[in-house]
Protein backbone atom coordinates (compact mmCIF):
# COMPACT_ATOMS: atom_id res chain seq x y z
CA UNK A 1 0.00 0.00 0.00
CA UNK A 2 1.32 3.47 -0.90
CA UNK A 3 2.62 5.22 2.24
CA UNK A 4 0.97 8.54 1.31
CA UNK A 5 -2.38 6.81 0.85
CA UNK A 6 -1.97 5.00 4.17
CA UNK A 7 -1.24 8.31 5.92
CA UNK A 8 -4.29 9.94 4.32
CA UNK A 9 -6.48 7.04 5.41
CA UNK A 10 -5.17 7.24 8.99
CA UNK A 11 -5.74 11.00 9.01
CA UNK A 12 -9.31 10.53 7.78
CA UNK A 13 -9.98 7.91 10.47
CA UNK A 14 -8.58 10.26 13.10
CA UNK A 15 -10.67 13.17 11.85
CA UNK A 16 -13.85 11.10 11.90
CA UNK A 17 -13.07 9.81 15.39
CA UNK A 18 -12.43 13.32 16.67
CA UNK A 19 -15.87 14.52 15.56
CA UNK A 20 -18.18 11.54 15.91
CA UNK A 21 -18.78 11.75 19.65
CA UNK A 22 -20.41 15.15 19.68
CA UNK A 23 -23.18 14.28 17.26
CA UNK A 24 -26.69 14.11 18.67
CA UNK A 25 -28.45 12.06 15.99
CA UNK A 26 -27.98 8.40 17.05
CA UNK A 27 -28.19 7.23 13.43
CA UNK A 28 -25.38 9.58 12.44
CA UNK A 29 -23.31 8.51 15.44
CA UNK A 30 -23.75 4.86 14.48
CA UNK A 31 -22.85 5.52 10.84
CA UNK A 32 -19.74 7.46 11.77
CA UNK A 33 -18.65 4.80 14.26
CA UNK A 34 -19.06 2.10 11.59
CA UNK A 35 -17.12 4.18 9.07
CA UNK A 36 -14.26 4.76 11.52
CA UNK A 37 -14.04 1.06 12.34
CA UNK A 38 -14.15 -0.02 8.69
CA UNK A 39 -11.53 2.53 7.68
CA UNK A 40 -9.26 1.51 10.54
CA UNK A 41 -9.52 -2.17 9.63
CA UNK A 42 -8.84 -1.45 5.95
CA UNK A 43 -5.77 0.58 6.92
CA UNK A 44 -4.45 -2.21 9.13
CA UNK A 45 -5.01 -4.85 6.46
CA UNK A 46 -3.41 -2.83 3.66
CA UNK A 47 -0.76 -1.06 5.73
CA UNK A 48 2.98 -1.44 5.29
CA UNK A 49 3.87 -2.20 8.91
CA UNK A 50 6.50 -4.97 8.90
CA UNK A 51 5.72 -8.37 10.36
CA UNK A 52 7.67 -9.87 13.23
CA UNK A 53 9.35 -13.28 12.84
CA UNK A 54 6.28 -14.84 14.49
CA UNK A 55 4.05 -13.60 11.66
CA UNK A 56 2.21 -10.99 13.72
CA UNK A 57 2.34 -7.32 12.83
CA UNK A 58 3.77 -4.69 15.13
CA UNK A 59 1.48 -1.67 15.36
CA UNK A 60 2.40 1.60 13.69
CA UNK A 61 2.96 4.61 15.97
CA UNK A 62 -0.37 5.93 17.19
CA UNK A 63 -1.71 9.46 16.92
CA UNK A 64 -3.94 10.31 19.88
CA UNK A 65 -7.01 11.97 18.37
CA UNK A 66 -9.20 12.46 21.47
CA UNK A 67 -8.51 12.31 25.23
CA UNK A 68 -8.64 8.78 26.67
CA UNK A 69 -7.89 7.25 30.05
CA UNK A 70 -6.21 3.91 30.77
CA UNK A 71 -6.75 2.49 34.27
CA UNK A 72 -5.09 -0.21 36.36
CA UNK A 73 -5.57 -1.27 39.95
CA UNK A 74 -2.93 -0.31 42.52
CA UNK A 75 -2.50 -0.35 46.31
CA UNK A 76 -3.95 3.19 46.50
CA UNK A 77 -7.03 2.11 44.58
CA UNK A 78 -6.78 2.94 40.88
CA UNK A 79 -4.06 4.60 38.80
CA UNK A 80 -4.82 6.18 35.45
CA UNK A 81 -2.74 7.21 32.44
CA UNK A 82 -4.37 10.13 30.61
CA UNK A 83 -3.55 10.58 26.92
CA UNK A 84 -4.49 13.85 25.24
CA UNK A 85 -3.91 15.12 21.70
CA UNK A 86 -0.74 17.19 21.59
CA UNK A 87 0.36 16.26 25.12
CA UNK A 88 4.03 15.23 25.27
CA UNK A 89 3.46 12.25 27.57
CA UNK A 90 0.78 10.43 29.59
CA UNK A 91 -0.36 12.18 32.76
CA UNK A 92 -0.62 9.94 35.81
CA UNK A 93 -3.64 10.30 38.12
CA UNK A 94 -4.65 8.30 41.21
CA UNK A 95 -7.88 7.90 43.21
CA UNK A 96 -9.31 5.39 45.70
CA UNK A 97 -12.33 4.41 43.56
CA UNK A 98 -12.96 4.11 39.85
CA UNK A 99 -15.86 6.55 40.04
CA UNK A 100 -13.69 9.17 41.77
CA UNK A 101 -10.84 8.68 39.32
CA UNK A 102 -13.00 9.17 36.24
CA UNK A 103 -14.91 12.08 37.79
CA UNK A 104 -11.65 13.80 38.76
CA UNK A 105 -10.27 13.56 35.22
CA UNK A 106 -13.55 14.67 33.66
CA UNK A 107 -13.50 17.87 35.71
CA UNK A 108 -10.73 19.17 33.46
CA UNK A 109 -10.68 16.88 30.43
CA UNK A 110 -13.43 15.60 28.18
CA UNK A 111 -12.30 12.00 27.93
CA UNK A 112 -14.04 9.88 25.31
CA UNK A 113 -12.93 6.37 26.26
CA UNK A 114 -12.00 4.75 29.58
CA UNK A 115 -10.10 1.46 29.37
CA UNK A 116 -9.80 -0.66 32.51
CA UNK A 117 -7.70 -3.71 33.28
CA UNK A 118 -10.54 -5.60 34.97
CA UNK A 119 -13.13 -8.11 33.74
CA UNK A 120 -16.24 -6.36 32.42
CA UNK A 121 -19.34 -8.38 31.58
CA UNK A 122 -19.68 -11.30 34.00
CA UNK A 123 -20.86 -14.69 32.71
CA UNK A 124 -23.85 -16.52 34.11
CA UNK A 125 -22.92 -20.18 33.61
CA UNK A 126 -20.16 -20.28 30.99
CA UNK A 127 -16.47 -19.55 30.49
CA UNK A 128 -15.89 -16.16 28.84
CA UNK A 129 -14.52 -16.36 25.31
CA UNK A 130 -12.63 -13.12 25.98
CA UNK A 131 -10.39 -14.95 28.46
CA UNK A 132 -9.95 -17.98 26.20
CA UNK A 133 -8.96 -15.87 23.19
CA UNK A 134 -6.70 -13.58 25.20
CA UNK A 135 -4.71 -16.56 26.46
CA UNK A 136 -4.49 -17.87 22.92
CA UNK A 137 -3.08 -14.50 21.81
CA UNK A 138 -0.31 -14.69 24.44
CA UNK A 139 1.86 -17.75 23.77
CA UNK A 140 4.32 -18.08 26.62
CA UNK A 141 2.36 -15.52 28.66
CA UNK A 142 -1.08 -17.13 28.83
CA UNK A 143 -0.92 -17.47 32.62
CA UNK A 144 -1.30 -13.69 32.89
CA UNK A 145 -4.98 -14.09 31.91
CA UNK A 146 -7.10 -15.71 34.60
CA UNK A 147 -10.60 -17.09 34.10
CA UNK A 148 -13.34 -14.68 35.10
CA UNK A 149 -15.75 -16.21 37.59
CA UNK A 150 -19.49 -16.34 37.16
CA UNK A 151 -21.53 -13.47 38.54
CA UNK A 152 -22.98 -15.74 41.22
CA UNK A 153 -19.50 -16.76 42.36
CA UNK A 154 -18.43 -13.13 42.79
CA UNK A 155 -21.55 -12.58 44.88
CA UNK A 156 -20.43 -15.27 47.34
CA UNK A 157 -19.05 -13.93 50.65
CA UNK A 158 -15.84 -15.99 50.67
CA UNK A 159 -13.62 -18.05 48.39
CA UNK A 160 -14.86 -21.40 49.72
CA UNK A 161 -18.46 -20.63 48.83
CA UNK A 162 -17.44 -19.01 45.55
CA UNK A 163 -15.54 -22.17 44.65
CA UNK A 164 -18.61 -24.33 45.26
CA UNK A 165 -20.84 -22.01 43.23
CA UNK A 166 -18.45 -21.76 40.29
CA UNK A 167 -17.81 -25.51 40.19
CA UNK A 168 -21.51 -26.12 40.09
CA UNK A 169 -22.04 -23.73 37.19
CA UNK A 170 -19.00 -24.19 34.95
CA UNK A 171 -17.01 -27.03 36.50
CA UNK A 172 -14.05 -24.87 37.47
CA UNK A 173 -12.74 -23.95 40.88
CA UNK A 174 -11.80 -20.49 42.08
CA UNK A 175 -8.14 -19.52 42.17
CA UNK A 176 -6.72 -17.14 44.73
CA UNK A 177 -5.93 -14.44 42.14
CA UNK A 178 -9.39 -14.57 40.62
CA UNK A 179 -11.10 -14.19 43.97
CA UNK A 180 -8.61 -11.56 45.20
CA UNK A 181 -9.96 -9.22 42.54
CA UNK A 182 -13.56 -9.78 43.63
CA UNK A 183 -14.01 -6.38 45.30
CA UNK A 184 -12.49 -4.48 42.37
CA UNK A 185 -14.61 -6.39 39.86
CA UNK A 186 -17.79 -5.73 41.83
CA UNK A 187 -16.83 -2.05 42.20
CA UNK A 188 -16.42 -1.58 38.44
CA UNK A 189 -19.55 -3.61 37.74
CA UNK A 190 -21.61 -1.41 40.08
CA UNK A 191 -20.12 1.74 38.53
CA UNK A 192 -20.99 0.53 35.02
CA UNK A 193 -24.55 -0.13 36.14
CA UNK A 194 -24.77 3.56 37.13
CA UNK A 195 -24.44 4.22 33.37
CA UNK A 196 -21.44 6.57 33.20
CA UNK A 197 -21.70 8.75 30.09
CA UNK A 198 -18.41 7.59 28.60
CA UNK A 199 -17.36 4.53 26.61
CA UNK A 200 -15.85 1.95 28.97
CA UNK A 201 -13.77 -0.98 27.70
CA UNK A 202 -12.04 -3.97 29.22
CA UNK A 203 -8.39 -4.00 28.17
CA UNK A 204 -5.67 -6.43 29.21
CA UNK A 205 -2.19 -4.82 29.29
CA UNK A 206 -0.33 -7.94 28.14
CA UNK A 207 -2.64 -8.29 25.14
CA UNK A 208 -2.03 -4.60 24.37
CA UNK A 209 1.74 -4.96 24.60
CA UNK A 210 1.57 -8.00 22.30
CA UNK A 211 -0.47 -5.95 19.82
CA UNK A 212 2.13 -3.16 19.98
CA UNK A 213 5.16 -5.33 19.34
CA UNK A 214 3.69 -8.24 17.39
CA UNK A 215 4.46 -10.75 20.14
CA UNK A 216 4.09 -11.03 23.93
CA UNK A 217 6.68 -9.42 26.19
CA UNK A 218 7.86 -12.43 28.17
CA UNK A 219 9.98 -10.63 30.77
CA UNK A 220 8.09 -10.08 34.04
CA UNK A 221 6.53 -6.66 34.44
CA UNK A 222 8.04 -6.16 37.90
CA UNK A 223 11.61 -6.78 36.71
CA UNK A 224 13.99 -4.13 35.39
CA UNK A 225 14.23 -6.01 32.10
CA UNK A 226 10.47 -6.24 31.78
CA UNK A 227 9.91 -2.58 32.57
CA UNK A 228 12.57 -1.49 30.09
CA UNK A 229 10.97 -3.67 27.40
CA UNK A 230 7.55 -2.17 28.11
CA UNK A 231 8.86 1.39 28.02
CA UNK A 232 10.52 0.65 24.68
CA UNK A 233 7.30 -0.87 23.33
CA UNK A 234 5.28 2.15 24.41
CA UNK A 235 7.81 4.56 22.87
CA UNK A 236 7.77 2.66 19.56
CA UNK A 237 3.96 2.79 19.61
CA UNK A 238 3.98 6.57 20.05
CA UNK A 239 3.51 6.75 23.84
CA UNK A 240 6.31 8.65 25.60
CA UNK A 241 7.57 7.85 29.09
CA UNK A 242 4.78 8.82 31.55
CA UNK A 243 4.99 11.85 33.82
CA UNK A 244 5.70 9.58 36.82
CA UNK A 245 6.60 5.90 37.06
CA UNK A 246 5.92 5.43 40.75
CA UNK A 247 4.45 7.34 43.67
CA UNK A 248 2.40 7.09 46.83
CA UNK A 249 0.30 3.96 46.46
CA UNK A 250 1.31 2.91 42.95
CA UNK A 251 4.32 1.16 41.38
CA UNK A 252 6.03 1.32 38.00
CA UNK A 253 4.30 -1.82 36.70
CA UNK A 254 0.91 -0.31 37.58
CA UNK A 255 1.69 2.83 35.57
CA UNK A 256 3.06 0.91 32.58
CA UNK A 257 -0.02 -1.30 32.54
CA UNK A 258 -2.24 1.81 32.65
CA UNK A 259 -0.29 3.28 29.71
CA UNK A 260 -0.79 0.10 27.68
CA UNK A 261 -4.50 0.19 28.48
CA UNK A 262 -4.63 3.86 27.42
CA UNK A 263 -2.95 2.94 24.12
CA UNK A 264 -5.68 0.45 23.30
CA UNK A 265 -8.33 2.96 24.40
CA UNK A 266 -6.84 5.48 21.97
CA UNK A 267 -6.87 2.85 19.23
CA UNK A 268 -10.56 2.28 19.92
CA UNK A 269 -11.22 6.01 19.63
CA UNK A 270 -9.46 6.00 16.26
CA UNK A 271 -11.38 2.95 15.02
CA UNK A 272 -8.31 0.69 15.05
CA UNK A 273 -8.93 -1.58 18.06
CA UNK A 274 -10.26 -5.13 17.84
CA UNK A 275 -12.41 -7.00 20.37
CA UNK A 276 -11.77 -10.53 21.55
CA UNK A 277 -14.23 -12.06 20.72
CA UNK A 278 -15.65 -10.22 17.73
CA UNK A 279 -18.50 -9.53 18.22
CA UNK A 280 -18.37 -9.33 22.02
CA UNK A 281 -20.41 -11.74 24.13
CA UNK A 282 -23.39 -10.42 26.07
CA UNK A 283 -24.62 -12.14 29.22
CA UNK A 284 -27.70 -11.46 31.36
CA UNK A 285 -26.15 -8.23 32.67
CA UNK A 286 -26.43 -6.75 29.17
CA UNK A 287 -22.80 -5.57 29.24
CA UNK A 288 -20.55 -6.34 26.26
CA UNK A 289 -17.83 -8.78 27.33
CA UNK A 290 -14.67 -8.45 25.25
CA UNK A 291 -11.00 -7.62 25.67
CA UNK A 292 -9.94 -4.82 23.31
CA UNK A 293 -6.49 -4.21 21.82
Amino acid sequence: MDEDLEQRMRALAADLAAHRFGETDPRLRAALAEAVTALGRLTDVLGTTPATPGGLHAAAPLDVVVPVLGVDGCSAGWVGALLEPGAPRPRVVVAPTIAELVAMVRESTGIHVVGIDIPIGLPDATIRQADVLARRALPGKAASVFSTLTRAAYAAPNRLEADAVNRGLVGQGVGAQAFALRDRIREVDAWLRSRPTVTVLEIHPEVSFAAMTGEPILAGKKTDQGQSARLEALAAAGIARPSALRGQGYAADDVLDACAVAWSAARHAAGLARPLPDPPEVFSDGIHAAIWA
